[in-house]
């Protein structure tokens, strides 16, 4: 079998028994970015000379016997708005087309620190707007399954790496569910870590309140494994929590007797198809047959958390991208005569017409006159949320729903109705304004043969269960079925 259609659990486990090597495992991975990211284009920067010289550091030192980590030696995405240091970071944008850090970011700090091997840097919606990755600048990102459609979004080119062989697992940010959906377009699976627990320096930031990296994996195993690698206290990020964070994969369980699961009908209603709800509804009723419990909760109205949502993102993303002007670094405009002409023109030439749109709407809503009468009111709304989960955990252990009300769609069909395009993190949205960890796993495919996502909402720094709930189903139906997207 070839080494790149391994999970990173397999391929750590035969590195570190001198069953292969890292040199082999990563020219596996590259190899097969040769042979599909013309059809793919999951990567904006492709790092192989930097990933095979440390894959034979990472070879040398397991010959000499040093104890290494888990992630050592493992071919591993990273999203383009994580800072690398000394290799290209873009947010897939004109503005920082050319912007090469200085630093690293915390996460790539702790990945380095087990010696991971980066193989270069995914494909994004600009600055991570967007449900589709058709906003990047430089390319759009086609889903593995079907490349007349889109992978989603934001973080689509680290779910379609994992999901075409191109990366053993990856790393997304997620905003508004820019994990959660594209994990769920293109079967794989992607966590949603609790606001907090992982750190987001270095990560360019879109929605500083919102904003949270997580893993991207074929199997609920390699999600925790790299989720383990990267959480933690971070003084260089205030808001990062200080608590006890176990080896998740360690302690990964599949008994689910007793657990409640809670079923939210606000999430099953209009807008989903019937073909998602039907395979949801048939992964809930398998954690009946495992012993767990089906309860009825009650949720924010997805629709309310949507319009809270983009006042608040856009709001934030306003304040965020002021920075971007021309005079530190990144894109200017080559033409200007003053200086409030150069921020313009830079500003216009720099931005895409999404971010352009975010930005307007967020210096609207906190501008003098409207403030009150939008941002106020979306973050009061905000409070009512997190009053609504806080009772709903009271009664659920963990709440179960679809990640996205439908499969992937083609690649223009939503372009032109900013509304419908923004109706496809009407499920995953709330997660991120109530700052709560979610992860979406496959649970089957649609009669086009595309996968469909299962959305499990956990309680705040509760990832252990969250990931222990996926583990059972993944046990129970046999794996997550990618034979379609790795040959």
């Amino acid at each position: 079998m070839e080494l790149y259609r391994l999970t990173a659990a397999e391929l750590s486990r035969m590195i570190h028994d001198k069953q292969v090597s890292s040199t082999e495992v990563t020219k596996s991975v590259f190899a097969r970015i040769a042979a599909k990211e013309p059809e793919i284009d999951a990567y904006v920067t492709l790092n192989e000379e930097g990933a095979l010289k440390k894959a034979a550091e990472v070879d040398e030192k397991i010959a000499k016997g040093e104890d290494l980590g888990k992630l050592a030696g493992i071919p591993i995405g990273i999203k383009d708005n994580m800072c690398t240091k000394g290799l290209l970071t873009t947010c897939s944008s004109k503005m920082l087309s050319n912007f090469v850090p200085p630093y690293n970011a915390t996460v790539i700090e702790k990945l380095s620190a087990q010696d991971f091997v980066c193989t270069g840097k995914l494909n994004m919606d600009e600055f991570a707007m967007g449900s589709s990755t058709e906003t990047s600048f430089f390319k759009k990102t086609k889903n593995p399954f079907d490349i007349t459609r889109v992978p989603g979004g934001s973080s689509g080119g680290s779910a379609a790496a994992v999901a075409a062989g191109e990366a053993i697992v990856a790393l997304g940010s997620d905003t508004g569910g820019s994990i959660r959906q594209p994990a769920s377009f293109c079967g794989v699976v992607g966590l949603k870590p609790t606001y907090g627990s992982v750190s987001r320096f270095g990560l360019v930031a879109f929605a500083s309140s919102l904003d949270q990296i997580g893993p991207f994996g074929r199997s609920v195993e390699d999600v925790a494994m790299l989720y383990s690698a990267i959480c933690g206290k971070d003084p260089y990020d205030t808001t990062s929590v200080r608590r006890e964070y176990p080896r998740f994969e360690e302690n990964l369980s599949a008994d689910v007797k007793g657990l409640r699961i809670g079923i939210p009908a606000e999430y099953f209603g209009e807008g989903v198809t019937e073909e998602v709800r039907a395979s949801v509804m048939k992964a809930a009723h398998e954690y009946e047959k495992m012993g767990a419990v089906l309860v009825p909760v009650t949720l924010p109205k997805p629709d309310y958390a949507l319009a809270a949502y983009y006042i608040i993102a856009c709001a934030e993303a306003s304040s965020n991208l002021a920075r971007f002007d021309g005079v530190k670094y990144g894109y200017r405009a080559s033409s200007y005569n003053s200086l409030e002409e150069l921020y313009e023109n830079t500003r216009s030439e720099g931005f895409g017409d999404e971010v352009k749109r975010r930005i307007m709407l967020g210096t609207y809503v906190l501008s003098s006159g409207y403030y009150d009468a939008y941002y106020k009111k979306a973050k009061f709304t905000q409070n009512l949320m997190q009053d609504m989960f806080r009772e709903a955990f009271r009664q659920a252990d963990v709440i179960l729903s679809p990640t996205a009300p439908d499969t992937a769609f083609k690649f223009g069909e939503n372009s032109d109705d900013q509304v419908k395009m923004y109706m496809n993190d009407i499920l995953t949205v709330t997660v991120n304004i109530v700052g709560l960890p979610a992860i979406s796993i496959p649970c089957g495919f649609d009669s086009k043969g595309l996968p469909i996502g299962c959305q499990l909402i956990g309680n705040k720094f509760d990832e252990q269960r969250l990931l222990n709930t996926a583990f059972a189903y993944e046990r129970q139906i046999g794996g997550f079925d990618l034979s379609k997207t790795l040959g």
